[in-house]
């Protein structure tokens, strides 16, 4: 006895073709149609415990017929499958109830993998999608796999209200991610509020997460709302969440546990409703091995872990990418350009260490300074020669940097022979070995900040207001 009936339509036949075999093989009763006339008839009549459907079929695209679907049969499960693998398509699968998204080519064994799963649980109840704009950009680029899982993943993660930490490297698009989940989640109603740990002082985190109240402090004249009043009813996103200090992320973990908070100088908790999505490019596991993060909160936080890729790992995007850019550059008054398929391919061999953010620099800037309405590969390859390749290991070792600090701290010390050092030793130290230490950090990575922050350890604001306060010369044109 068959294990269900899964009624397939799309207009290929091969596609139908190896669905039949393998859901038959897996014990399934398949039946399949080439449009969605059919399907929808099907549907009237009862037939059917699951559906997989193609969006584009050429009687109806498969997102108008889903909410008909659902309307008379909304507990009947629908597996849509696309070879548009966008972000929105995902999204709109979602948002439409659809009980799955599975970009094409798909994997025969996961396919039935997802109806088994499907038919062991009811299916999903539709959301209302966001209105739209015809031809609207998309906030994320790319259609490598691991893009695709990462859309799987925001489709099923707007539909809730979890908290979600997302990691990545410099330059990835994690603050692109949490707009998704606001903007396309259960309170696209409410503010999206933003915070970034690492650029606001110490002292001030917890007046700018809670507000304080008049008089709090010195120079706090008036009551001033916090990033959690701000975002109420919405989604307030932690940026660089590892570069808390210890005594906000106390009082954070508190409003996670509580759902309540005073304000800095109050005494009367107040109820917050916001979800929170948390990002670092910290690992934060080794952040509480070393003391710098609370265990309970991580976990806290932790609860749908999203990492995203560097550029270097889905590097065939690089094309669709570059192509995106030359678009918003045109719209920005940069001129309508194209490019040659040989300077993406030169693009795609270099590894892009600031990741997506140094792709877009690059296209801006060759968009700007060249005249021609197509880039070469010889403007690309004279661009990154200039800007410098991704640092080699060597140069780039603690090791050598550690040794070059002891040189100019020997030959500083051995001018104060015996001697008491003299007055102000700290600030000439400062100037004397701070300086060398940043410049040969850039030197070593060909003047990528990012790279350069991350070797030495430091925020790479910290490195920046350092840079410009030791009047360091910087040979590149900066990523971030």
């Amino acid at each position: 006895m068959a294990r269900g009936t899964v009624l397939i339509a799309d207009d290929d036949t091969a596609i139908r073709t190896v669905l039949n075999q393998a859901l038959a093989r897996a014990g399934y009763a398949p039946r399949a149609t080439g449009n969605a006339a059919t399907l929808w008839r099907w549907v009237q009549q009862g037939e059917g415990d699951v559906v997989i459907t193609d969006v584009i079929m050429p009687d109806e695209n498969a997102f108008d017929l889903i909410p008909r679907i659902k309307k008379v049969r909304p507990d009947l499960p629908i597996i849509v499958m696309s070879a548009q693998n966008t972000l929105m398509t995902a999204l709109t699968a979602a948002e439409k109830g659809a009980y799955e998204y599975l970009p094409k080519p798909f994997d025969l064994s996961e396919i039935v993998a997802v109806v088994g799963r499907a038919l062991s649980q009811p299916g999903h109840k539709p959301q209302r999608a966001p209105e739209q704009n015809e031809g609207e950009e998309l906030p994320l680029i790319g259609r490598s796999p691991a893009m695709q899982e990462i859309y799987r993943v925001l489709a099923r993660l707007t539909q809730t209200d979890l908290t979600v930490m997302i990691n990545g490297e410099s330059g990835t698009g994690k603050e692109l991610v949490a707009r998704v989940l606001h903007d396309h989640g259960k309170r696209r109603g409410g503010p999206f509020v933003a915070i970034n740990m690492a650029a606001i002082p110490r002292e001030l985190i917890e007046s700018e997460l809670f507000g304080h109240e008049k008089g709090a402090f010195t120079g706090a004249q008036n009551r001033t709302q916090g990033r959690f009043e701000q975002a109420e009813g919405g989604t307030l996103f932690l940026d660089e969440i590892g570069d808390m200090p210890l005594e906000a992320q106390t009082r954070l973990l508190r409003v996670l546990q509580q759902g309540e908070y005073t304000t800095v100088g109050g005494r009367t908790p107040i109820k917050t409703n916001v979800r929170i999505i948390a990002a670092t490019h910290r690992d934060l596991k080794n952040q509480i091995q070393l003391g710098a993060f609370r265990e309970d909160l991580f976990y806290r936080l932790n609860v749908v872990p999203l990492r995203l890729p560097p550029l270097r790992e889905r590097i065939d995007d690089v094309g669709d990418l570059v192509r995106h850019f030359l678009r918003q550059a045109a719209r920005e008054g940069l001129g309508q350009k194209s490019i040659e398929t040989a300077a993406i391919e030169r693009m795609k061999g270099y590894s892009w260490p600031g990741n997506v953010r140094e792709l877009e620099n690059v296209v801006r800037r060759l968009a700007a300074l060249n005249s021609q309405d197509t880039l070469t590969a010889q403007m690309v390859e004279m661009d990154l020669a200039d800007s410098g390749p991704s640092a080699p290991a060597e140069a780039a070792n603690p090791k050598d940097l550690s040794e070059q600090v002891e040189r100019h701290l020997a030959s500083y010390f051995a001018s104060f022979g015996r001697d008491l050092p003299p007055p102000g030793l700290y600030d000439r130290v400062i100037r004397q070995v701070e300086q060398p230490l940043l410049s040969a950090a850039l030197a070593a990575t060909r003047g990528n900040q990012i790279r350069a922050a991350e070797l030495l350890g430091l925020n790479r604001n910290t490195l920046r207001s350092r840079i410009k306060a030791l009047d360091i010369r910087v040979f590149r044109t900066p990523l971030v």
